[in-house]
């Protein structure tokens, strides 16, 4: 038996673009622009809009689709419901060389004029999640594209729902959602909690790739309020999809 200490010479085990080469993903598989939903089913509710969807790959608990709507090419992926799994889709996206990311989630609203089933438009984000920090300094900046950003806020105040612009406060630890930790985030101008954005705007930033992202409101973390069963919720949730495809079809007739 030895007491030698190993230690590590390469500079990193793993990268984005290992993962792409692994899953055989190439920039020309990819639509102009990827939808990223969070779990599973909200990916398969966008992919029957999709004319002649093909798959590009699946690895793990997570898909890739990409075909034509309305003639416009684009892609589809599951990217995660939590900042760990966000990071490696994100990656992978960013490393295929996506143009324009669009991410499609839900969220816990931080002010009571905020209701179930109303629609946050991001345009930061406040990392409170663990995988930021390997990233960038505590001190970086996370915000969705302007231009993106403004296009989908005047899309979607055409969808029949109330709409809010504003900051989004990422958290993995969704039961430590306490009042010091919410009220921190609030008074960093967050109006909404998800578990993800942070994670995804950073990459996006990162590899200079624009993006944005638009949730459903699923509860209200200052009212206690609990909507995850609510018709009003999964209305909202259905009206991300349309709003996302109405954006891409905005932006290409310019």
């Amino acid at each position: 038996m030895t007491n030698k200490v190993q230690r590590m010479t390469r500079d990193i085990h793993m990268t984005g673009q290992d993962l792409t080469n692994m899953v055989q993903l190439r920039p020309t598989d990819l639509g102009k622009y990827a939808i990223v939903p969070g779990p599973k089913e909200r990916l398969d509710n966008l992919v029957k809009k999709l004319e002649n969807p093909i798959k590009n790959f699946t690895f793990m608990e997570y898909s890739m689709f990409t075909g034509m709507y309305q003639g416009i090419k684009m892609t589809a992926m599951n990217g995660g419901r939590f900042s760990a799994d966000t990071a490696i889709t994100t990656e992978l996206l960013c490393n295929a060389q996506a143009r324009h990311m669009i991410r499609i989630g839900s969220c816990g609203a931080l002010s009571d004029e905020i209701n179930i089933g109303d629609i946050i438009v991001v345009n930061g984000a406040i990392a409170g999640e663990g995988v930021t920090p390997y990233y960038v300094h505590k001190d970086f900046k996370i915000e969705t594209d302007k231009a993106l950003t403004e296009a989908i806020y005047a899309v979607a105040q055409k969808s029949g729902h109330q709409i809010h612009l504003g900051k989004v406060w990422s958290t993995d630890a969704i039961l430590r959602e306490t009042k010091e930790n919410v009220n921190n985030a609030i008074d960093q101008g967050a109006i909404a909690v998800d578990m993800v954005s942070s994670v995804f705007l950073t990459l996006c930033q990162l590899y200079e790739i624009p993006a944005t992202v638009i949730l459903a409101v699923s509860d209200n973390i200052i009212t206690g309020e609990m909507g995850f069963l609510s018709p009003n919720y999964y209305m909202a949730e259905s009206s991300l999809v349309t709003i996302a495809l109405n954006l891409i079809k905005k932006l290409e007739e310019k």
